[in-house]
């Protein structure tokens, strides 16, 4: 018969076992956990501009199209450079940059960083900007390429952690992101106007939004707004900098 004192003690004992067991097995396992969300990332960039990656050729095909990343801060003004694997200005390697806390800041109104990587691409320089906004269930995750121009859209990717499976999660099929190449995100007049996913379809808005407008997931609608809001609040960072730094 164990006496109270015997199992306090025993229980303690095995707490304190499987909490050390689980603490150095998170410690084990951080690195190919952050080497695998690097990846994860990489093809999430290269996707954008029609790259399919592998996890083992994804880093290869990352330097070989993205020799430069920069990050603007909140006045469009180059804050980070990064060239031919160097870095060139700044503390902070753009790719590495936090965007949920970058975001936070904005919204907090305090400093923060905006990110976008450089393809040279059959002879032509494309810009991929990412994304970040939430969702139904939880984040979600994106990337836009766009021309030279800035303007228009030559692909997209997107992605999630939590969205409903065949409602919500239908973001991250090619489907969905198809509809963005050919759209632009300033107006004739120059004018920001991001791109809008739209609740009934864009053939629902006037001709000269449709150029600015892709077709909502249908009963996806909480996602799809949330798509809606993370473009608009990413990209009209970038405002500035393309105005200044962008021939059009």
């Amino acid at each position: 018969m164990f006496t109270n004192r015997y199992i306090f003690i025993y229980s303690t004992v095995m707490v304190v076992v499987v909490a050390v067991l689980l603490s150095l097995t998170a410690m084990l396992l951080q690195p190919k956990q952050e080497e695998n969300m690097t990846i994860a990332k990489i093809q999430g960039i290269l996707a954008a501009v029609n790259i399919t990656a592998t996890p083992e050729n994804a880093e290869e095909l990352y330097k070989k199209y993205f020799r430069t990343e920069a990050a603007i801060d909140q006045n469009g003004q180059v804050a980070s450079l990064f060239r031919d694997g160097t870095l060139v200005q700044g503390n902070v390697r753009p790719f590495s940059i936090d965007m949920k806390k970058e975001l936070y800041n904005k919204k907090m109104g305090t400093p923060f960083l905006s990110p976008f990587f450089i393809a040279e691409i059959e002879g032509d320089t494309l810009y991929i900007v990412p994304l970040r906004g939430v969702g139904l269930w939880g984040p979600l995750y994106g990337n836009i390429a766009f021309g030279p121009d800035f303007n228009e859209i030559i692909g997209a990717q997107f992605s999630h952690d939590k969205e409903t499976p065949g409602l919500g999660a239908e973001i991250s099929l090619k489907a969905f992101s198809d509809q963005f190449i050919g759209k632009t995100v300033f107006d004739d007049a120059g004018n920001f106007v991001s791109i809008k996913v739209v609740k009934g379809g864009v053939s629902t808005l006037a001709p000269a939004k449709q150029d600015h407008g892709v077709d909502a997931i249908s009963g996806g609608t909480i996602t799809s707004n949330g798509v809606t809001d993370m473009l608009n609040n990413c990209l009209e960072n970038y405002i500035s900098y393309i105005k200044n730094n962008i021939d059009k």
